[in-house]
Parts: C-alpha cells; sequence; structure tokens
C-alpha cells in the first residue's frame, strides 16, 4: 500500500512539474523578400497551458553589420492554448539578404486568458530554420 501511495504522489508531483514547465515557442520560420523589404513567418507554440489574449514581441532587426537597422512590436495574440499559430510581418526598407540576425528583445505584453500578465519572456523559447539567427 506503501508503494502505491507513494507511486501516485511522484506522478502527481511529475505530472505538476511538466504543467510548470511548459512554454511558448517562438520560431523564425521563412524570410521572403517582398519588393526591397522582407516578409518574416513567425511560428509560435503555445504549451504554456493557458490562453493569451495578448501577446506582444519587442523585435529588434539587426543587418549583417550587426548595427540595429529595425525594432517593431508585433502582436501575435489572442494564442490558444496547446495551439500553433503562424503570424507574418513585414521588414520594411531591409532586404532579406541584409538581415544580420532578429532578437527577442522581449516580451512587452501578455495577458492570460483569465486576466494574468505572467512573465512572459522568462518562458518564451526562439528558434530559427532561417540561416538568419533568432536569439534572445
Amino acid at each position: 500500500m506503501r508503494a502505491i501511495l507513494l507511486a501516485l504522489v511522484i506522478g502527481v508531483i511529475g505530472t505538476n512539474a511538466d504543467a510548470e514547465s511548459g512554454a511558448m515557442t517562438v520560431e523564425l520560420n521563412k524570410l521572403e523578400p517582398r519588393n526591397g523589404s522582407c516578409l518574416a513567418y513567425l511560428v509560435l507554440e503555445n504549451d504554456v497551458g493557458v490562453r493569451f489574449e495578448t501577446f506582444r514581441l519587442d523585435l529588434v532587426m539587426f543587418d549583417t553589420d550587426g548595427i540595429i537597422a529595425r525594432r517593431l512590436a508585433l502582436e501575435a495574440g489572442p494564442l490558444e492554448e496547446g495551439k500553433t499559430a503562424v503570424k507574418m510581418f513585414d521588414i520594411t526598407d531591409l532586404p532579406c539578404q541584409d538581415l544580420g540576425r532578429v532578437l527577442l528583445n522581449e516580451v512587452i505584453d501578455c495577458e492570460a486568458g483569465d486576466g494574468t500578465a505572467p512573465d512572459c519572456t522568462a518562458y518564451t523559447h526562439v528558434t530559427a530554420r532561417t540561416e538568419v539567427p533568432f536569439i534572445k
């Protein structure tokens, strides 16, 4: 009986730890040249365990010399719990070939469906499928 109780307790602790370790993954998936600008595609995977009404990213684009070329705020919400979403944005007057890297400076605003505003920057992870690095 003691072994069964211990297994149940360990199972509950493991489940809670998994829920707390959920993450928001933001992937720079594709860059597409467009009339002297660059169209960027982000893939967001919400494995946090809550729906987000707002999820606003502060993005900074650097040119190939490492100089800040653009900065923009991108609203990516609403984001459903357990859902993958694609967001696109234009990087105006910066051709894709001149883009050196993209920085997620911070998540400047996020509000869960229940009205709470957690520290979204802390559990947001970035990845890139492009040759252009996406960093945090």
